[in-house]
């Protein structure tokens, strides 16, 4: 009696299981998308003036920062934080830049588990967002950024007298 139960119940259990369709669950977003979607609500946030995207791409404990040198050729270490970055989005500061000029080149350098690095070649700077998931989404923790040497400027005509 107990094998002819066991028997029973094995072939129940699978046609339970063959009988009813899989159900797919929708798709997730993968870590690479999410990591470029992040990189890009900076970058085209910044040139939109739209402070909602730039915020969303941001940790709330985001350092930017810069080396740039003093009138004696020291360095010296420029920090802007994420509530700075989002007001000055906010201001319109990348909006200044003509839509021909925005440059948004994005490549994934690395990436191990819960950390990514990504470079962002803009128009005037090259930025280097460190990005870690953080409860479930991907926020930029740390940017360092270089400016482009700027092409100098046309030399004034002269007058060969």
């Amino acid at each position: 009696m107990v094998r002819f139960s066991q028997m029973v119940i094995a072939t129940a259990l699978v046609l339970v299981f063959t009988g009813i369709p899989a159900q797919t669950p929708a798709p997730a977003v993968s870590d690479e998308a999410a990591i470029k979607q992040t990189a890009s609500d900076y970058i085209e946030g910044w040139y939109e003036g739209d402070a909602t995207r730039m915020e969303r791409a941001l940790h709330p404990e985001l350092a930017k920062r810069m080396v740039s040198f003093d009138t004696r050729g020291h360095s010296r270490l420029n920090q802007m934080s994420a509530m700075t970055l989002v007001q000055s989005t906010r201001a319109g500061g990348g909006n200044k830049t003509p839509k021909e000029r925005q440059l948004k080149d994005l490549t994934i350098l690395d990436r191990f588990n819960n950390a990514a690095v990504v470079k962002i070649v803009a128009s005037d700077w090259v930025d280097y967002l460190e990005e870690v998931k953080f409860d479930g989404q991907w926020k930029i923790i740390n940017v360092l950024w270089e400016l482009k040497a700027q092409p100098p400027a046309p030399a004034a005509p002269t007058s060969d007298k």
